[in-house]
């Protein structure tokens, strides 16, 4: 009979020891440092998109692991941002690295590692600007109202404008910068702007022109 108290005490103290054990804990440094594209062109044997969706399934389990969920807040953004700039290497048609950057990475409460991301998403634009300008242009919005940052906003929008001039470059996105100049004060800037857009054939549509026309009268908006 003491024996089996004995087991039974013994038994119920492991059961309450896992009871009030507290939760494991995530470490945001487990997120590994990238292969290299050196041992990456090795391993993709003349097919990378297989390793692209690879990596980009390994990224994104650092934030939900199994019983643990990581904030994005405690990644190591640098880290994050090397994997963002790998993946876009092996893919690059792909746009969910600048999905994954502008719209996940960048919505963290924390300028430093949102600026990260933009500049990332910034760097990347200029490979292929009519068909990453989205993601520059939600850049753009983030500087302009998440960090409060209207200079970082102008440059992000008038990259887009100067850059990014396909026929699939929808119109709004390239007056972005126009209408951001206004809010800077820079009216006159603005004005030159869109002397060029309207040079180039950019603005066509008279409901647009009396718009930004208008918009140009109208004093900044800080």
């Amino acid at each position: 009979m003491p024996v089996r108290w004995a087991l039974a005490l013994a038994f119920a103290a492991q059961l309450l020891s896992h009871a009030l054990a507290p939760a494991p804990l995530a470490r945001a440094a487990d997120l590994p440092e990238p292969p290299s594209p050196a041992a990456m062109t090795v391993a993709a044997l003349g097919d990378r998109l297989p390793l692209a969706q690879a990596g980009t399934l390994r990224l994104q389990s650092f934030d939900s692991q199994p019983g643990i969920s990581v904030p994005y807040a405690a990644l190591d953004y640098p880290r994050v941002v090397r994997w963002l700039a790998l993946l876009s290497d092996l893919d690059p048609d792909s746009q969910y690295p600048f999905l994954l950057a502008s719209h996940v990475y960048a919505s963290v409460p924390d300028p430093s590692r949102q600026r990260q991301v933009l500049a990332f998403v910034q760097q990347r634009f200029a490979d292929d600007p009519d068909r990453r300008w989205r993601w520059l242009a939600h850049a753009a919005i983030i500087a302009r109202h998440r960090l409060g940052d209207l200079p970082l906003a102008v440059r992000y929008a008038r990259e887009i404008t100067e850059r990014a001039t396909g026929p699939s470059v929808p119109s709004w996105a390239r007056q972005m910068s126009v209408l951001l100049l206004a809010d800077t004060g820079e009216v006159e800037a603005a004005r030159i702007l869109l002397g060029g857009l309207l040079e180039a054939g950019a603005v066509t549509d008279a409901r647009e022109l009396r718009f930004l026309a208008e918009r140009l009268q109208a004093p900044p908006d800080r």
